[in-house]
């Protein structure tokens, strides 16, 4: 059976949860879902998924716990939203703890504060899809030689969703909509490497 870790540390943890479950019951996936706090908890994990939040203290939590000393011994896919595409970056314009895990360089805030967060119509994976942008950061640039990075989504001429390998990294919020498109991709992900 797979696991999925939803990383509890800040952020829309219960939404995630959520949508993972709905997700997996309209794929017919066995999964179990759980949020996690701790490396320990990790290990275990097929895959994780990082909430948005604040990114820098999110950041600083992963790397006093170990959580990313785990998931990258353990090569766990990890789908990063909001916060979590900040933290899947190599490189972001604000000096903080990062996973490092994609090739990507962030720009955190690229839509605005707080109070500029929208809602648009976007595209990815062939579909419709309602894009929920909340201190929405994006992608400025990535490593155009690595053959194993695919665009998803981009939305005004940014790049909004991305992947590298098994790890995916969105600006938007899938967990606040009613559609589990994303999260039944994740988890399909996984299920291909397992």
């Amino acid at each position: 059976m797979i696991k999925i870790g939803i990383l509890n540390l800040q952020g829309a943890v219960s939404e995630h949860y959520d949508m993972t479950k709905k997700a997996a019951e309209k794929i017919n996936a066995e999964i179990t879902v759980e949020a996690v706090r701790y490396a320990e908890d990790i290990k275990t994990c097929d895959g994780i998924i990082i909430s948005g939040g604040e990114s820098t203290v999110i950041g600083k939590l992963i790397a006093r716990r170990e959580i990313d000393k785990t998931i990258k011994d353990k090569n766990i896919p990890v789908l990063g939203t909001c916060a979590g595409m900040v933290l899947l970056a190599k490189k972001t314009d604000f000096n903080q703890p990062l996973l490092g895990l994609m090739d990507i360089t962030v720009k955190r805030n690229a839509y605005g504060r707080q109070k500029d967060s929208f809602e648009a119509p976007i595209k990815i994976l062939n579909h419709e899809y309602p894009g929920v942008f909340i201190r929405a950061p994006a992608i400025k640039s990535y490593d155009k030689t690595k053959n194993d990075i695919k665009v998803l989504s981009e939305f005004d001429g940014e790049i909004i969703a991305i992947q590298q390998k098994d790890n995916i990294a969105l600006s938007f919020h899938p967990e606040l909509t009613e559609n589990t498109l994303i999260h039944e991709y994740f988890i399909k992900e996984i299920m291909k490497k397992i």
